[in-house]
């Protein structure tokens, strides 16, 4: 982290225990999104903003659309009709003549309409004798299949507020509206630290040993939200963990595995020996509950997720996404709500269930295991399950993963 020193073990500060005060699932939530402020403010062209966050208002710049266009192909009239075609037809782009009344001429949709006609006349609805139009169909009105100017907004209006994630519709939108550039909130920078002696890169696990499944899920899951920096793998050792911690120049270092109190879980006692700071100390949820949060002596801060796939994922989108999106400028997101289908709370802990949502019923689905990702590749979300010894409720907050 940015100056942060080593500290060796000689001179450690006092462990920090494990487990001292278990929150419920959504105090940490809270807890991760409270524990940064947004980064500085930038200006980035178009085809650069893709993934940030608006960090002003976007304001109309010009009425949209900014004159009368023809909602369809066919002739731009004036007045009741028939009418006399004048010959020739507008075009996207072009300026048309004006249009006296009794007149017509053929028009493209999104072109702009001359001056002085009334409707336009769909092609399908027009029959054409020589120099003279007629509608087919009758009745009508002034405006017909014109898209008046300002329909979609006026200038001045405030389309999207700040703290609007950057979508691809988003950025269409800001072009439409005149815009060039966007301010946006810097991205928080992601170091990524799996750590696992019995973790293989490459091949079937074998002797006792498993497949890295983290690393290659959570780097482009984590770069929706920020720019990853480096992914390392770590041995089960302490001085390593502390090193490297040490050393991250990331806004956020995210470490997966070692967060229990088991043999080689050295997690803890590194995060004490640098002076750090927990915030989360375990979460009563389930998958997931040995997830923690600290703040680092340089500002920095540290999510620890489990090393189980599951329980990971349930550490992601409890506190490493809050965080990530608080530190982006994003705006919290209304929680989307599904009705619970065959879902089973627990006496004690929130619950975060793969779901698969049919007909606005959250189903879960099989091979939900903490260690498992078959369920979660065919998941719509995670159903999020508070503690009850009774019944499910009748509508359950769906978590969106948000990685497609």
């Amino acid at each position: 982290m940015p100056g942060m020193a080593s500290t060796s073990a000689g001179n450690a500060a006092p462990v920090v225990e494990p487990h001292s005060s278990v929150l419920s699932w959504d105090r940490a939530r809270a807890t991760a999104r409270d524990a940064g402020e947004a980064l500085p403010v930038e200006t980035r062209p178009l085809h650069n903003a893709h993934g940030r966050a608006l960090a002003a208002p976007l304001i109309a710049r010009t009425d949209l659309p900014s004159f009368d266009t023809s909602a369809m192909d066919g002739w731009a009239v004036s007045g009741p009709g028939p009418w006399r075609l004048t010959g020739g037809e507008v075009l996207a782009g072009d300026a048309p003549s004006p249009l006296a009344t009794g007149d017509a001429v053929g028009i493209a949709t999104g072109a702009p309409l001359p001056p002085g006609a009334t409707s336009v006349l769909r092609h399908e609805h027009g029959r054409v004798d020589g120099e003279r139009l007629t509608d087919l169909v009758g009745g009508r009105t002034d405006g017909q299949d014109v898209r008046p100017r300002g329909r979609e907004c006026a200038e001045g209006d405030v389309l999207l507020p700040a703290g609007t994630a950057i979508t691809p519709a988003v950025l269409g939108m800001a072009a439409a509206a005149g815009y060039d550039r966007l301010e946006v909130h810097q991205r928080p920078s992601v170091e990524l630290l799996v750590l696992g002696d019995e973790l293989l890169d490459s091949g079937t696990p074998r002797d006792g040993r498993v497949r890295d499944a983290l690393s290659p899920m959570l780097q482009p899951w984590l770069r929706t939200r920020a720019e990853v920096i480096g992914c390392r793998r770590l041995p089960d050792e302490l001085d390593a963990l502390r090193e490297a911690i040490a050393a991250s120049t990331a806004d956020v270092v995210i470490t997966t595995g070692s967060t229990a109190a088991g043999p080689v879980d050295h997690l803890h006692t590194a995060l004490g020996e640098l002076g750090a700071r927990l915030l989360v100390d375990s979460v009563a949820v389930r998958p997931g509950h040995p997830m923690l949060l600290a703040a680092l002596p340089d500002g920095g801060r540290l999510v620890g997720l489990p090393g189980n796939p599951l329980a990971a994922v349930a550490g992601v989108v409890t506190l490493a996404m809050p965080l990530l999106d608080r530190l982006g400028g994003h705006s919290a997101v209304e929680d989307r709500t599904a009705r619970a289908g065959d879902l089973l709370p627990h006496p004690e802990s929130t619950r975060l269930v793969p779901v698969q949502v049919r007909d606005g019923v959250a189903q879960p689905l099989a091979f939900g295991g903490p260690a498992m990702l078959r369920g979660l590749t065919l998941a719509d979300g995670l159903a999020v399950l508070p503690p009850s010894e009774g019944p499910p409720p009748e509508d359950v907050v769906l978590l969106p993963l948000g990685w497609g």
